[in-house]
């Protein structure tokens, strides 16, 4: 075991959807540990993120992608594998949400969901996890979510998409775990960011919630990717097949 458990210096990561909220903090924190970092968003979004990273002395790019997009996933890695010649770890993290009652729920909205929030983070981890293989080793995490774990209402194709995320993390890691390739993965709670200002802005919802949180408040973005940073070191080099809640105590209520 390394002196600095936490130490990435001559890594590679790639972070998607990493232009704001976790995405961006998973980037910069795996960057403060010091990896180099591939910053993916759609259009220029993720530039900023990725000239914060510069600014560290660390060497970054943002690349563009539309992830509902098989042709634009494929490039997408090629581009990234392509920018520093390798990649170590890999932060599926882009996602997306569609609310609406199951009866009323549209194909068009379930196939969007299943194939951004779980084909496109099989699709990159096959892509570069055959090539974390062929490197030595490398590091996996999938962004999951509470619903993992519970069913929620109003979100049948997010539910979906990511209880499927929490099993495909386990049958990559059974299968990539004695090559040296750890999948495990991380379900964000409630965390202040874009996607719960509205929540937030509600009083009686978000006393809800502050309620049933031991902690009693609402998590940051840099709480998940201090977990992030974890889960690609060497602290975390016998972890793996595991979805870690980092949810205030959320779940243990």
């Amino acid at each position: 075991m390394t002196s600095n458990w936490f130490n990435l210096e001559g890594k590679v990561a790639l972070v998607t959807g990493s232009s704001t909220g976790i995405g961006a903090a998973i980037a910069k924190g795996l960057a403060r540990a010091g990896a180099d970092v591939i910053c993916h968003g759609r259009g220029d979004e993720a530039q900023a993120t990725s000239e914060e990273i510069r600014k560290l002395g660390l060497r970054s790019v943002a690349l563009s992608a539309d992830l509902s997009e098989r042709t634009a996933q494929d490039r997408f890695a090629a581009n990234a594998v392509a920018a520093f010649g390798r990649i170590d770890l890999l932060i599926n993290n882009a996602g997306s949400i569609r609310r609406s009652p199951a009866i009323d729920y549209t194909d068009a909205d379930w196939d969007f969901l299943l194939e951004v929030n779980l084909s496109a983070p099989f699709r990159l981890a096959r892509s570069l996890g055959k090539l974390m293989i062929e490197q030595g080793g490398g590091r996996i995490v999938n962004i999951a979510s509470l619903l993992s774990f519970q069913g929620g209402i109003l979100v049948p194709g997010y539910a979906a998409s990511k209880g499927g995320i929490g099993q495909l993390t386990k049958a990559l890691a059974n299968e990539w775990a004695s090559k040296n390739v750890n999948v495990n993965a991380i379900a964000p709670g409630y965390i202040a960011t874009k996607n719960t200002e509205a929540l937030r802005a509600d009083p009686d919802r978000s006393r809800q919630i502050l309620e049933r949180i031991p902690a009693g408040r609402w998590g940051e973005a840099d709480d998940i990717a201090g977990a992030a940073v974890f889960l690609c070191s060497d602290a975390a080099r016998y972890v793996t097949g595991h979805v870690l809640a980092v949810d205030g105590g959320w779940l243990g209520r």
